[in-house]
């Protein structure tokens, strides 16, 4: 049987974990959690994901932008020339093809947008913050390998 004692030392734990965890590491986890996930065929018929939906996935991939409503999102990325800006699209395409999920990408010299909906749903979905938080990792990787 829980006496007062340990639920207040429950409570005071939980408010320990909470306060320790702070919003970067929840950024870490929830970016890597999406990292892990792979892209659902997605037939249409499921909602989009609403505003606030969004949002909290947009915390895992912070350097993207809702637009259009919290319907889309998107990131430029830039390059220090067309060549770099070419091998991102190339490799972000074979990545869409593993997916099974392809993005609007734009480029030229020294930039390439992307941009992410689910055109089935007309909105956002998962697939759409997986395929950004892997983009994110590409585009370090491509940066690191460049330095």
């Amino acid at each position: 049987m829980k006496t007062e004692h340990d639920v207040s030392k429950s409570a005071i734990t939980q408010a320990f974990v909470l306060c320790a965890v702070t919003p970067a590491v929840q950024e870490n986890v929830m970016t890597s959690e999406l990292l892990a996930k792979t892209c659902t065929p997605c037939r249409g018929g499921v909602p989009p994901l609403t505003r606030d939906e969004a949002e909290a996935y947009r915390a895992a991939t912070p350097l993207w932008t809702l637009l259009d409503g919290a319907t889309r999102i998107e990131r430029t990325l830039r390059f220090k020339d067309f060549r770099e800006a070419f091998t991102f699209v190339a490799r972000a395409a074979e990545l869409a093809e593993a997916e099974g999920h392809h993005p609007d990408i734009t480029f030229g010299w020294g930039y390439v947008t992307v941009s992410l909906y689910t055109h089935k749903i007309k909105g956002l979905h998962e697939n759409d913050f997986i395929l950004a938080a892997k983009y994110d990792r590409l585009a370090a990787d491509l940066a690191s390998r460049a330095a």
